[in-house]
């Protein structure tokens, strides 16, 4: 998947993979979403193919990031000084913090999270739109972003993350047929 380095880029690709996404669930039939994941026997390292365990773990995953990305955008415009991973989270220690979402959610039903999903990816969309190409995608224009964009930030939180959820969807969808 190309990364975004425009406005509309960003837009089209965001808007793109979400509905790719949403057509992955909808093929998929009522057992295929409420069905635990079946990822044992596969020889995958990164830990979420340990963490998520069905749908909703992955649809809330896709939420709590949007989260992220709009407290961290809207704290930082309005003077309050925020990284964009909350204390006592840093890079290293994220996967910590995907856990913690994890365990948040574990009560949340997967129509709920169908629901938290679609209207966080709006408030995402809608935050993207808000920026001009040059906010999104050049390097100093904001001190909170450090050495990245804004632009890189939100194509983490949606167009990539939804080619990861895609992917992850996919093999569920396979060892569903098994």
């Amino acid at each position: 998947m190309p990364r975004a380095t425009t406005k509309s880029d960003l837009i089209k690709l965001s808007n793109e993979q979400f509905e790719k996404l949403w057509q992955l669930i909808d093929s998929m039939s009522d057992n295929e979403q409420k069905a635990a994941f079946r990822f044992e026997e596969l020889k995958q390292k990164e830990a979420h193919w340990k963490r998520d365990k069905n749908l909703r773990d992955v649809l809330v995953h896709l939420y709590e990031w949007h989260q992220l990305l709009i407290n961290w955008v809207t704290s930082n415009q309005n003077g309050e000084n925020k990284p964009f991973l909350p204390s006592p989270y840093n890079w290293k220690t994220y996967g910590d913090m995907n856990v913690m979402f994890w365990e948040k959610h574990q009560s949340t039903a997967l129509d709920d999270s169908k629901t938290m999903l679609l209207d966080s990816h709006k408030k995402v969309m809608s935050l993207i739109d808000s920026f001009t190409d040059d906010e999104l995608f050049s390097k100093g224009i904001y001190s909170w972003t450090g050495s990245s964009t804004i632009g890189s930030y939100c194509t983490s939180a949606t167009a990539s993350h939804y080619d990861w959820a895609i992917k992850k969807i996919k093999v569920h969808k396979k060892t569903c047929m098994q």
